[in-house]
């Protein structure tokens, strides 16, 4: 009987077997690790709590601290050299197909650990076991499933093994910053792979999560699905979580016609969706004034399609490079409507970046700005400043 295993089940039940043992690790990736330990979203009883340590140090290795640790600092320095694993750096071949060697390589960045991993789990557990012996949680969990399944065992082993590599590693820090769509203008790369997140745990909406880093829920909109935010209510509802924040809703304020306090922190808080509403305000503005200037590419100097040069309206002018930047501001010196609609948009992007400005100095700057707006001529940039005034 132990030969071939206690469990004896037809090949569709070791798939399941094989499904299920995943997705509770993705749970646990997703609930303990991210939104817990990562960014503080939720605190958890101890129960589901130690079962998630114990249930990772059998099924990856992975210590919290480190993992705690890394993605703190991929959220503090993305799409930037010193990201863990970006693949607009690095490129995506590397972080699709190398995102567990990433991983380790940034685990034992001492200043890293130090920097980012505060808060983490610090217990006799995690210092005797956890993470003084992170890989013999993996040999025990290959021994169970030999006991428990026989042959097939060494399959539902392998499956386990590869799932968080593969699909945290790699999908989720690769395509998840590189293809898919997008409800927010970050200031990164982030985009939510699909609109229903199961597979990953709701780790599918990353752009949502980029957004509102420190939001227990990952759905935004609608018709999206973050199957680990019903996990965290299932618990909250038997005592076994509690959530500390979600991500605000945006209001709005019918007839408002002056900007007040409250209408600059509702944009600085809400400031992902301001872009993204400004880049579908001014869309239209920026087909028509390049649909004049199609005539007039490509660009001098080595060129560039105005199709790329036209993505690069929607970015900070520091995440260009000189070349790039040089090629945009020749651009801009074609269109004074482009010109205008550019320079908004940087302006309007700077009020959350002057963090030494007092309130009444903002609002001033945001005052202006909506002033300016009205009376540059643009209908969209007039019809923009009014919804602007009205963020409640």
């Amino acid at each position: 009987m132990l030969l071939s295993g206690i469990i004896d089940l037809p090949w569709w039940g070791y798939a399941v077997v094989a499904l299920v043992l995943t997705h509770i690790t993705i749970a646990g990736v997703t609930i303990f690790l991210h939104r817990h330990q990562a960014h503080r979203a939720l605190d958890l009883h101890p129960i589901p709590s130690h079962f998630f340590r114990f249930w990772l140090w059998l099924t990856t290795g992975m210590v919290t601290r480190e993992w705690a640790a890394i993605h703190r600092k991929h959220h503090a320095k993305c799409e930037t050299p010193e990201d863990p694993h970006s693949p607009q750096v690095l490129g995506i071949k590397k972080v699709l197909g190398e995102g567990a060697e990433l991983y380790r390589k940034a685990s034992k960045n001492a200043e890293t650990m130090k920097k980012y991993g505060h808060g983490t789990p610090d217990d006799w557990l995690e210092r005797n076991l956890y993470a003084k012996h992170s890989g013999k949680g993996i040999a025990l969990m290959l021994a169970i499933d030999l006991v428990l399944f026989g042959p097939a065992g060494l399959t539902i082993w392998a499956v386990q093994m590869i799932w968080i590599p593969l699909f945290a590693a790699g999908i989720i820090n690769g395509v998840g910053h590189y293809w898919g769509y997008r409800n927010f203008a970050c200031e990164d790369a982030s985009t939510n792979i699909v609109p229903w997140g199961i597979v990953i745990g709701g780790e599918e909406l990353h752009n949502n999560h980029h957004a509102y880093g420190s939001s227990a829920k990952l759905s935004s909109k609608w018709y999206e699905f973050d199957i680990g935010w019903l996990y965290i209510r299932i618990m909250e509802t038997l005592g076994l979580a509690k959530v500390k924040k979600v991500a605000p809703k945006v209001r709005f304020s019918d007839g408002k016609a002056l900007c007040d306090i409250d209408t600059l922190q509702a944009v600085i808080t809400h400031r992902y969706d301001v872009m993204t509403r400004f880049a579908r305000s001014v869309g239209r503005i920026y087909k028509a004034e390049f649909r004049k200037l199609r005539s007039r590419a490509p660009l001098s100097g080595d060129g560039a399609p105005l199709k790329t040069v036209r993505g690069w309206l929607h970015l900070d002018a520091k995440a260009l490079k000189d070349q790039d930047r040089a090629k945009l501001d020749e651009l801009l010196d074609m269109s004074k409507v482009l010109q205008t609609v550019y320079t908004m948009r940087m302006e309007l992007a700077a009020l959350w970046e002057r963090s030494s400005a007092s309130k009444e100095q903002l609002l001033r700057q945001l005052e202006d700005w909506c002033h300016r707006a009205e009376a540059s001529g643009i209908v969209a940039l007039q019809e923009f400043s009014v919804k602007l005034r009205r963020y409640a």
